[in-house]
């Protein structure tokens, strides 16, 4: 009989660890997945931040010499992303293909275009500001007839991407609290199976450092394991993604993955060992009446 009540109280233990295991992993995948649409949605506004152009006109008769001597000291600066240098007639073959027609044909042959230089700049650097204050350094430079770059449509998406990244912010937040929640009480279910265990163990003098341990290395290792399943299962899905979609997968930034899985991993170390900490300590306080009557 003892043997049958003891096999009960393992299976119970097993289905409870279990169980613990699956709602964890369920509840850092949900956050996992906001992290991977978060860092895509970062990879996009790099992007376009990034495609930001500021076009450099020069005067009509510079040499090539001196237009890649400036592209060369544009290159050199550090907020400048690359530049790409358009002449004269690579612009009038790229405008006669858009309209349809040779349009230099009806100008008696002139070309009315001039040689350019288009300069892309990085992330940081991709706003107004830091886009007027370069147009100005520029437009002394030897040769330089004018510079532009379409300040409206630079405004509208930088105020955009800053609406999106509160947003994010705010469901990660809202998200986060959630798994705390929900992680506690799935740890909270955990304990309670063993509370009795606990109360028997302070009875026959055991201290409560002693008691707590192997609960909250239970609680540690049940995080660790759901972290490792949920990474497992974000990884397939990049990989599905991938396949079909390979421009949305950049291995380039390795490094952003690689940090977002550490914080999954991270979430569910702390909350677990937070929550394992926390329901020991209400048994281990509670009175024997107490624990009969939870």
């Amino acid at each position: 009989m003892a043997k049958q009540e003891d096999k009960y109280a393992k299976k119970r233990l097993k289905a409870s660890y279990l169980t613990s295991i699956i709602s964890i992993t369920l509840v850092l995948f949900v956050l996992g997945s906001l992290g991977l649409v978060i860092l895509q949605a970062k990879l996009i506004s790099k992007h376009v931040r990034e495609n930001i152009q500021l076009t450099v006109f020069m005067k009509k008769g510079v040499k090539e010499a001196d237009i890649m001597r400036l592209k060369k000291y544009l290159d050199a600066k550090h907020d400048i992303k690359s530049t790409k240098m358009v002449s004269s007639e690579e612009a009038a073959k790229v405008y006669s293909e858009e309209i349809g027609e040779d349009f230099i044909k009806f100008l008696d042959g002139e070309n009315p275009l001039h040689a350019s230089i288009e300069v892309y700049m990085n992330e940081d650097y991709a706003n107004v500001d830091s886009l007027a204050q370069l147009s100005a350094i520029i437009e002394t430079r030897k040769g330089v007839e004018e510079v532009r770059f379409h300040k409206n449509y630079v405004e509208k998406i930088n105020k955009n991407i800053g609406r999106i990244t509160l947003i994010f912010l705010g469901v990660v937040v809202m998200l986060l609290l959630i798994s705390i929640v929900l992680i506690n009480n799935t740890i909270r279910l955990s304990v309670y199976s063993s509370r009795f265990i606990i109360r028997t163990m302070q009875l026959i003098g055991a201290t409560q450092g002693f008691i707590r341990k192997p609960f909250v290395w239970r609680g540690i290792i049940q995080g660790i394991i759901s972290a490792f399943l949920t990474i497992g299962v974000l990884i397939a899905i990049l990989y599905k993604i991938n396949m079909y979609y390979p421009d949305l997968v950049n291995i380039q930034f390795i490094d952003m993955y690689l940090m977002l899985f550490g914080g999954i991993i991270l979430v569910g170390v702390l909350i677990s060992w937070w929550s394992s900490t926390l329901a020991v300590r209400k048994y281990l306080r509670m009175t024997l009446d107490n624990i009969y009557l939870s």
